[in-house]
């Protein structure tokens, strides 16, 4: 019995790490369970057998992902750290985050705009509202030390979040100006120096703000 959970959950990540590589690179509606299958080294019986079609697959692997994002995001900020350290962790775990999984941005963004049922799910998993306050209580006089009010927290969340997301969704956009950027190579080791840039560059903003 034991050996029976061990192999399922073997085979479970397989699937989930080969259907995460095919959506990322085809989308939901250019993915295919037979390649997926392929991919994962198994038959096609055996995928549907774990998961019965295609919207349950990309839903579990959209899920999970999200979810380890979100509670990556979530035990930084409820850390016992300043509010200028989270920062910096935030940034330097996200950029981490997606280095490992590059195309998700764009991924989101694309299957956001076809699929609604994506958009309720985004809303289900990162509970934004119950965020934005607990980061406004935990750091409420550091922040109204740079000028900040419980009001401006959008402006700044979504702020702190582009510096991270923004290079990687507009990665080919930004290739046009800096063609190495299509090197992964160039581009991660940029992302990796980017974590330092973007986290002072935020609090050199703040301070400024601040006057």
């Amino acid at each position: 019995m034991k050996k029976t959970r061990i192999t399922d959950s073997h085979t479970r990540q397989k699937i989930f790490r080969a259907a995460t590589e095919v959506f990322e690179l085809k989308g939901y509606a250019g993915a295919r369970m037979q390649e997926i299958a392929d991919r994962a080294g198994i038959n096609k019986a055996l995928l549907h057998y774990y998961f019965r079609s295609k919207d349950q697959l990309f839903m579990a692997v959209f899920q999970v992902l999200l979810k380890k994002m979100f509670e990556k995001i979530t035990a930084i900020f409820q850390a016992d750290l300043s509010f200028k350290e989270k920062i910096r962790l935030f940034l330097d775990q996200h950029i981490d985050f997606l280095i490992k999984n590059p195309k998700l941005p764009m991924f989101l963004l694309n299957e956001m705009s076809v699929n609604p049922s994506i958009t309720e799910s985004i809303k289900e998993t990162l509970h934004y509202g119950e965020l934005r306050d607990m980061i406004y209580e935990k750091h409420s006089k550091e922040l109204k030390g740079y000028g900040i009010r419980k009001s401006d927290m959008p402006q700044l969340m979504i702020t702190v979040v582009s510096m991270s997301i923004f290079p990687f969704a507009a990665r080919e956009m930004i290739a046009v100006m800096i063609p190495q950027m299509l090197d992964n190579r160039k581009f991660n080791s940029f992302m990796l120096e980017r974590k330092e840039f973007a986290a002072d560059f935020i609090f050199s903003a703040l301070k400024h703000r601040k006057k």
